[in-house]
């Protein structure tokens, strides 16, 4: 309900202040504005927990406005690897990229996981690597 909110927020102020709203491509909702988002805030970013993704704070654009969101812990998902939000400049416009959680490619290297040959990419094939799937192993 909240998502439903937000987004006839930014259609009225879209109305108003010439911004645009693309509709929704799957999970994700991109919001364009004529203003680029402050400089990020420093945080000092917690130990790592276990079957936990760290997403860093960042600016959301919310109310007309761009609105800090702390970082915080999200429960892992096991197949997926989350895509952190972002900022993307398109010409004169910004673009902001919700995070969302994406199917397969963990490693993002275009081969999908049942088919990489070597998921985290650190030079050992999965089937002589007896950690397949950490990328800090070096």
């Amino acid at each position: 309900m909240r998502q439903v909110k937000l987004i006839a927020a930014v259609m009225l102020a879209g109305a108003s202040a010439g911004t645009l709203l693309s509709t929704p491509a799957f999970a994700e909702t991109s919001v364009f504005i004529p203003m680029a988002p402050p400089a990020p805030r420093y945080e000092v970013v917690p130990a790592q927990r276990h079957g936990h993704v760290w997403v860093p704070g960042h600016w959301q654009w919310q109310d007309n406005g761009h609105v800090w969101v702390n970082g915080h812990h999200l429960r892992a998902r096991q197949g997926y690897h989350y895509q952190q939000p972002q900022w993307i400049q398109q010409g004169d416009r910004w673009a902001y990229n919700r995070g969302a959680w994406a199917h397969g490619d963990r490693d993002r290297d275009g081969i999908p996981n049942r088919f990489d040959r070597d998921r985290d990419n650190d030079g050992v094939r999965n089937r002589n690597d007896r950690r397949p799937n950490n990328p800090n192993r070096q």
